[in-house]
């Protein structure tokens, strides 16, 4: 469906439970997302950097295309989020979703960090889980389906430690948004990740699972802190946890079973990911791409299959827990 934007009109003061910092931040809607969420309805917002960086252009934007109408089917509205000429889109245009997907564009990954001096340069950028985040709570929108979250980094080659810490884990740490993925990838250090959002007080809860996902894979074999079984006891479990706590919530929601990459392929992937890293000598934010299209190219598309799957499965979730919400 294609809108004009608008820009955000003012809102009622939210209760002091669920103070918005970024109120009168200068993010605009689209008619059909601004109009739904002064409603009251549900909606859903969607990250950009999976289309602009995540898959190959032309599929970027069936997927794309794919997520909307499955948050639609489920009563939600979809609010796909980017950052275009210095301006946080909530909503896109269909000439919009084409630009982000575009390879032409080439746009900038942007984290939590990156949003200020990209809106001030008048930039483009396609947003993280974190920067969704942000600007999806600056809308007054609560819930966000995304793939994967973003984590704690395995030690490079030769280490013991390190510092690489996704930026996902303290944003969702400090804003109230219930994050709907398949947990993190197993290319990071999940037991360190889940330790981290005990550390932020960030419930952890496993939809209709007792152990935590790991993307590609149905398990971690790691325990969830709570297990639910519905959207009402997803969206019970946020309401309650939003009458005392400023920070978001994560429901882990496993790959569908069909969808679920072969174990002794994910493993034999990761091994040789993580050795092609070490010889390259590749670190900081550049491990994730390399590991990435790795699985991408040497499991002969595999990966993008289950990528697709999993997120299509966590926006439809998404949606029927915002539509609860909205009750």
């Amino acid at each position: 469906m294609t809108s004009t934007p608008r820009p955000a009109t003012p809102r009622p003061a939210a209760p002091r439970h669920a103070a918005n910092p970024a109120a009168d931040a200068p993010v605009t809607l689209s008619t059909e997302v601004a109009e739904a969420r002064d409603a009251g309805a549900a909606v859903v917002a969607l990250e950009s950097t999976i289309l602009s960086h995540g898959l190959p252009a032309g599929r970027n934007l069936e997927v794309a295309a794919r997520l909307e109408d499955t948050v639609r089917r489920a009563g939600a509205v979809p609010a796909t989020i980017a950052v275009l000429d210095g301006t946080p889109q909530v909503g896109l245009t269909a000439a919009q979703l084409e630009r982000v997907c575009s390879a032409d564009e080439e746009l900038d990954k942007l984290s939590a960090r990156d949003l200020g001096p990209t809106l001030a340069a008048g930039r483009s950028g396609a947003t993280t889980v974190a920067s969704t985040s942000v600007l999806a709570h600056a809308a007054g929108i609560g819930v966000f389906a995304t793939g994967g979250l973003g984590g704690v980094h395995l030690p490079p080659p030769g280490a013991t430690t390190t510092w690489d810490v996704s930026a996902d884990l303290g944003v969702l740490g400090r804003t109230p948004i219930l994050v709907v993925c398949s947990g993190m990838k197993s290319i990071l250090d999940i037991p360190a990740t889940l330790e981290v959002l005990e550390t932020g007080s960030v419930p952890v809860l496993g939809y209709g699972v007792d152990e935590f996902p790991a993307f590609y894979l149905r398990s971690s074999g790691l325990p969830v802190p709570h297990r639910v079984d519905s959207p009402g006891q997803v969206a019970g479990a946020m309401t309650a946890h939003r009458a005392f706590s400023s920070a978001g919530m994560l429901l882990a929601n496993p790959i569908p079973a069909e969808a679920e990459m072969d174990l002794e392929l994910h493993d034999r992937l990761l091994a040789e990911g993580l050795a092609k890293v070490g010889e390259a000598a590749v670190s900081g934010a550049d491990v994730t791409p390399v590991l990435l299209e790795h699985f991408h190219t040497a499991s002969g598309g595999v990966s993008l299959d289950a990528n697709e799957e999993l997120v299509v499965a966590n926006a439809e979730l998404a949606s029927r827990v915002a539509v609860e919400l909205a009750r």
